[in-house]
Formats: C-alpha cells, structure tokens, sequence
C-alpha cells in the first residue's frame, strides 16, 4: 500500500470518529436526494422505501439484513437496495458505521434506462446487494462533489443508470410485459399533486383508462411499488419536510392525511426505520 492511499484511509477512519449519531441530507430534487450517516449500533428498524437506494459504506462495518440474508459492507464498497424491499441497518461491530446514499426515484431510473437501452425494458435488477461495482461508487462519490441541482441530477441518474445496467448484466430477465407508459406516468403524476388525500381506485382508472387491476401490475413493473405505496410515500416525504421546519408531530400528522400521530407514527418508522422523533433528534444540517 502507498503511502497516499495509507493517508487516505487513515482520513477515512477518522472520518467515522463523532461523539455522538448523526444525520444528513440534501434535497429531493428531481427526484434524487443524498443522504450521510454516521451512527452505532442497531440504527435502523426494518422498513421499506419505493426508492433505489445506492449507497457507498465510507467507515466501519455496515451490516443490513436484505431478501432474506444478512449482508456485510466495509469501506468503499457499494450497496444497493432495490424498490420496496424490506430491510434495517446496524453496525457490524462496535464501532461507528459511516455511509453516503443516493435515493432515485425508479420513474427517473426507468427514463435513463429506455434512453440508454433505446427501448422500455424492465427495471434493472442487481442480484449482489453489497459488491465493488466501480462506476456506481464513482457516480455516488461525484454525486456528493458538486450541489445538487436539477442538472446534476440528471446526469448521476444517467451514471446510476449505466452503473445498474452493468451490474444486472448477469441476470437472465423474464419477457419484459407490455406496459403503457403514458398511462402510468399519468398516473404518477396525479399521485403527486393528490398526495394529501385519499385517491380513489376509479379515479386512477379515469385518468389512464386502465383497469385498476392492470394498472396494479404496470404501475409495479414500471416503477418498482404499487399505486398505494407510491401515494403513501410522497405523503411521508412531504410530512418530513414540514417535520423538519419544527412542525408539531401532531399538525404535521393531520397536514399530510394521517388519521393522527400514532398512525403517522407507524407509518413513518415503516418507511424509514425511525420514528419521527428519533428522526428530527438526528438531523443536522
């Protein structure tokens, strides 16, 4: 080892040397957001998110129990976890874990992989959740280089996305389903701006002109969770935003379509792996 790169993790390792848990993120914007770490011990509750979540584990043992297995990430190597996939997070050891993380929304995933593909193709699966895919740990790294802009964003989709292809290169996929993608999008995009209420089954059908059942199954194949799913989520998102600027839990709860804070409650620590107020404790600038 040269003595640069000897330096450089020693920098490492003392990166991960905080007296106390944090938290820290940046966006969403265009439908990506970053997000750093540094905690002990059992940190995260089994949760799910409709996102990919691409990390890169920066310090210490990063363990996470995923499809059915526990896996193990140590210093510069890449984890991903695919849409609404249950796991948790906890140290391997005794010491502090560290990580940095890019969120996508698989809409902006599906968008760069017909692009690259230059046809509609099914998501992009990659079968070793923690691995030392080089083009996805130099898109993270880049990722958290430079502000996050609607620009930016664009290209780390782009690099996420060539980065996920080369990784599910080994995966044998069934035939790709016909799937109406105007309509979905509609779709999504009525869920987005109804995010604060209930949405009706017959009002999707109206606006996509599919069966609720059929729009079930494409909404899935193209974006990696359900309607319902989608819809909570962006809930979810938008409570936490209101969280953060000091919000009561109780009139964030009602703002964002929850019956009351026990149900946002639950909710909240279903999607993330904390509780709200664990959470907010957490989150630093």
């Amino acid at each position: 080892m040269t003595k640069e790169s000897t330096q450089a993790r020693v920098g490492l390792e003392r990166s991960c040397e905080r007296p106390t848990d944090w938290i820290a993120g940046t966006g969403p914007v265009a439908g990506v957001e970053l997000f750093r770490a540094r905690l002990a011990g059992r940190a995260y509750a089994k949760h799910r998110h409709d996102t990919y979540a691409i990390g890169l584990t920066d310090c210490g043992v990063q363990v996470f129990d995923y499809r059915g297995a526990a896996h193990a990430s140590t210093a510069g190597r890449v984890v991903v976890l695919h849409p609404d996939e249950s796991h948790d997070g906890r140290a391997g050891t005794d010491d502090v874990f560290g990580y940095r993380i890019v969120y996508v929304q698989p809409s902006r995933i599906a968008e760069a992989v017909r692009t690259l593909s230059g046809r509609a193709r099914p998501l992009p699966f990659v079968r070793e959740p923690v691995s030392a895919n080089a083009r996805l740990a130099r898109a993270v790294r880049d990722a958290f280089a430079d502000e996050l802009t609607p620009l930016t964003a664009d290209d780390l989709v782009v690099a996420l996305a060539e980065g996920l292809l080369e990784g599910a290169r080994d995966v044998a996929h069934a035939p790709a389903r016909r799937i109406d993608v105007p309509a979905v999008e509609r779709a999504r995009r009525f869920l987005d701006a109804e995010k604060t209420r209930v949405v009706e089954s017959s009002e999707l059908e109206a606006i996509t002109g599919l069966t609720r059942y059929a729009l079930a199954r494409q909404f899935r194949a193209a974006l990696g969770t359900s309607p319902y799913r989608y819809l909570l989520m962006r809930r979810l998102e938008l409570a936490k935003r209101r969280m953060l600027d000091g919000r009561a839990l109780a009139e964030v709860a009602g703002e964002t379509g929850f019956a009351d804070q026990a149900h946002f409650t639950r909710a909240f620590t279903s999607a993330f792996g904390l509780a709200p107020g664990r959470y907010r404790a957490l989150r630093r600038p």
